[in-house]
């Protein structure tokens, strides 16, 4: 991210208001815009130098120059190390990395190995974009690393092949309401992992507490309740952006197989499944991401005791304070 590069000025957030959802809807799409795959190591360099003059005061205002130097870092660096993040785990290349694997889960007719394979696939994907990603001021040690990846591929695999038994059974039910249950045992694979995984990875925030700052940056104590609001938002943000992509497209494919797919070759039904589940994923992916915002604000009333009287550094009482949800 542009962040990685010092200076004594800070940088804006972004260029979209985050206090308003549209502005995060935005500001998600440019994070996640493909396009910036194509940033080559001289257009990072001269991004840098761009924001390193803005950072030290010899550009004034951000400029549509400034925007883009920070669209391109803030896409493919690294916010901590000033690295750049291995092409397949950037969010610039989000849904094309999962595109693969997602049409893999969504594939109708999967037997048992299929379905393990590509729950495990989907879990080992999620471990190596969290772990390209993540912040590392906070470093995970490796037994915690496999202690969640192990907890995630057994919650994913355990749901998918319990569903898929569990299903055909339902005799009370028509066929058709059979047939699109089925093709939703995925997407609760999917979510019950992910849950697990949040609060596996952030077990330590719960029990810790995390930063909150005043209104100008200043840290005025760690929190635990903060940390659980955090934590607990980040979990259902996960179910709203699996929701759409693994939700959708399955749905519209046992539209189409009863229409203009019926009697098609599998060759084509996969090609025009995966064309669904990116036409989705793109579609949907900024407006899921900006549900939450990413900085967040709560009244100290709803925080610990000790944080009720609390005062910044000229002695006035502080009544909200922020703090930053994580991914």
């Amino acid at each position: 991210m542009a962040s990685s590069v010092p200076g004594p000025r800070p940088l804006p957030e972004s260029r979209y208001d985050l206090s308003t959802y549209w502005g995060r809807i935005r500001h998600c799409a440019e994070i996640s815009d493909p396009s910036m795959l194509l940033t080559t190591s001289k257009d990072l360099e001269r991004a840098r130098d761009v924001i390193r003059a803005y950072r030290n005061n010899e550009i004034e205002t951000p400029t549509p120059e400034f925007w883009k130097a920070k669209k391109e870092l803030d896409s493919t660096v690294h916010p901590d190390t000033g690295e750049t993040v291995l092409l397949p785990f950037r969010m610039s290349c989000c849904v094309l990395s999962n595109l693969v694997v997602t049409a893999g889960m969504l594939t109708p007719g999967l037997g048992t190995a299929g379905t393990v394979f590509w729950q495990w696939a989907n879990q080992s994907l999620n471990v190596a974009v969290n772990s390209a990603n993540a912040n590392k001021s906070h470093r995970i040690t490796t037994t915690q690393l496999v202690t969640n990846y192990s907890a995630a591929v057994v919650a994913s695999c355990g749901v998918a092949m319990g569903l898929n038994g569990l299903v055909p059974k339902l005799t009370n039910i028509s066929a058709n309401t059979r047939l699109i249950l089925g093709r939703l045992v995925p997407f609760a694979a999917v979510v019950s992992a992910g849950i697990v995984n949040v609060f596996l990875m952030r077990g330590n925030e719960i029990r810790k507490g995390i930063a909150v700052s005043d209104e100008n940056g200043e840290v005025i104590g760690n929190s635990k309740k903060a940390a659980l609001i955090a934590v607990g938002e980040t979990a259902l943000s996960r179910i709203i952006n699996t929701t759409p992509i693994m939700v959708i497209p399955p749905l519209v494919l046992v539209k189409l197989q009863k229409g203009m797919l019926k009697g098609k070759s599998m060759g084509i039904q996969t090609l025009v499944n995966i064309g669904v589940i990116a036409v989705t994923s793109f579609a949907v992916l900024p407006a899921a991401l900006g549900v939450f915002p990413q900085r967040q604000s709560i009244h100290v009333n709803r925080l610990e005791p000790e944080f009720h009287r609390a005062k910044d550094k000229d002695g006035k009482p502080i009544e909200t304070v922020y703090f930053n949800r994580g991914i």
